[in-house]
């Protein structure tokens, strides 16, 4: 008789926004962090790691998401129902950290940390309710100092992961700027909170959808592609005419994004302090890396969270991406950061200077695969395969051969016949596949089989009969020299 709980069986299936990894693209993130990281130890940042978890009331309420359950973030309640939340990013638990253990510190406290993040937030392409941040931070160091050298920091550190200098761009404004732009227009006041953060958040996403979209956010709302609609900020046509001229000032270069900045806002009290403090940043910053605008003054960055207190920073490609067929791609910011100090204030009551720096690290994965699209992903390790049951030992011995010289190997477990052992090989992207049979034991030798120089040569030669005999992309080696002769396969492929 069947069983009747066969319909409760779950359902294989992820939640929407988050996402499996396998293989070569963990790999690739393992070796760009240890890049990353390289380079903040060499500036004297050390290590630290956090809980995924932190008390909701440690995090606070940042998130420019506030409209959605949760506020951003997912919650829950332990056995002494206080609420916990995965964090949303690795600086509001710096700050318990800092707050917690300030006394035994040393002052600055630079740290760097590396660890996926959570936020409950809409997801959509490259946007991941779950990814990977790498930051650096720089507690208690007030402006302008840490403020320019965290912007080189952010330079060398996008080069380190595989950026050239020149192609990427470091954009840099100043909270105060924005403020000075609310007391220009009459929004500074008190009670206006709400209808700051709707005008923030709608400035933030001028890189995105331009003056166009930003005017419909600013004012009535706008509907997306797939039919959502974003309520507006209902700002009057004056006041959306000077926020778009704000976000527009500096798109001249330097010394024009300065000036522009001082005629807008060098009257009011807040657009003043930022003026000065991006003069003053710029002062600090070598010739060399403002070249051709790769660090410059942009206004159009905003930065969604709302702890920012100071200069804001965001790095992103200085040309478009453009997917394998050539149709654009938009990535948005690579990375950023600024400076937060108020945040350690939270905890303890008095004013703690501090600035850092976030990398996106899942996206940008993503945008140097799309760079680098062509370029093949990385090969798999060696297969040995393993052809007589009663020859395993053997076959490990070869493997454990390869490994102690250096190379990724493995041993064919799967128990099936030789096409299927190399089809495995393939789809494993082995570089070459180790073959002994009774016949190669024999005469002391080993046959080494080039897969990637075979799937070459197998386009060029349409003769079955040809392909069979000429037995191309293989050599026959002594058992004794199988890893001199594998190095010798894998080189000559390379050069």
């Amino acid at each position: 008789m069947a069983s009747k709980n066969k319909g409760l069986r779950p359902k294989a299936r992820i939640p929407r926004g988050f996402r499996d990894r396998l293989g070569a693209e963990i790999a690739a993130e393992r070796e760009m962090l240890a890049r990353i990281s390289a380079v903040y130890e060499a500036w004297g940042f050390d290590p630290l790691d956090t809980p995924a978890f932190e008390y909701t009331d440690a995090l606070g309420k940042f998130l420019p998401d506030v409209d959605r359950p949760n506020e951003g973030v997912f919650s829950l309640q332990d056995d002494d129902e206080q609420w916990m939340s995965l964090r949303y990013d690795l600086t509001a638990p710096l700050a318990r950290f800092v707050a917690e253990n300030y006394d035994r510190l040393p002052k600055p406290f630079r740290r760097y940390q590396v660890g996926p993040v959570w936020r409950n937030e809409k997801p959509g392409p490259g946007r991941f309710r779950q990814f990977t941040q790498c930051d650096a931070d720089t507690v208690g160091a007030p402006a302008p100092y840490a403020d320019a050298e965290i912007c080189l920091l952010f330079a060398e550190v996008i080069e380190a992961a595989g950026i050239a200098r020149g192609e990427y761009r470091i954009k840099i404004s100043n909270r105060k700027i924005i403020d000075g732009l609310f007391e220009k227009i009459g929004l500074s006041g008190a009670g206006g909170e709400s209808v700051r953060a709707t005008v923030m958040r709608s400035m933030d996403k001028f890189d995105k959808f331009g003056p166009e979209g930003v005017a419909l956010l600013l004012g009535p709302g706008r509907k997306d592609e797939s039919g959502d609609f974003t309520e507006g900020a209902k700002l009057d046509d004056a006041r959306i005419d000077a926020v778009l001229r704000f976000l527009s000032a500096t798109q001249s270069g330097e010394a024009g994004a300065l000036d522009a900045l001082d005629a807008l806002l060098g009257a009011t009290p807040s657009g003043k302090a930022g003026f000065e403090e991006l003069a003053q940043i710029l002062a600090l910053v070598p010739d060399e890396r403002k070249a051709n605008g790769a660090i410059r003054i942009d206004s159009s960055v905003v930065r969604g969270l709302d702890y920012y207190t100071g200069p804001v920073f965001e790095a992103e490609f200085a040309e478009g991406l453009t997917d394998a067929k050539g149709r654009p791609v938009q990535m948005g910011s690579i990375g950023g950061g600024g400076r937060y100090d108020d945040l350690v204030k939270r905890f303890k009551g008095v004013e703690v200077p501090a600035v850092g720096v976030s990398i996106g690290v899942s996206r940008l994965l993503a945008a140097l695969e799309l760079k680098n699209s062509a370029s093949q992903a990385p090969a798999g390790p060696i297969v040995v395969l393993a052809l007589e049951k009663d020859q395993m030992a053997a076959y490990q011995r070869m493997a454990a051969e390869l490994r102690a010289a250096g190379l990724r190997a493995e041993v064919y477990l799967g128990g099936a016949n030789f096409a299927k052992q190399l089809k495995y090989a393939d789809r494993r992207r082995a570089p070459v596949a180790i073959i002994q049979g009774p016949d190669e034991r024999a005469k002391g030798e080993v046959t080494i089989k080039d897969l990637v120089l075979g799937a070459e040569l197998s386009k060029q030669i349409e003769d079955n009969v040809e392909w069979r005999e000429s037995q191309p992309a293989q050599i026959s080696a002594a058992r004794s020299n199988l890893v001199a002769a594998v190095k010798e396969t894998l080189a000559r492929r390379r050069s």
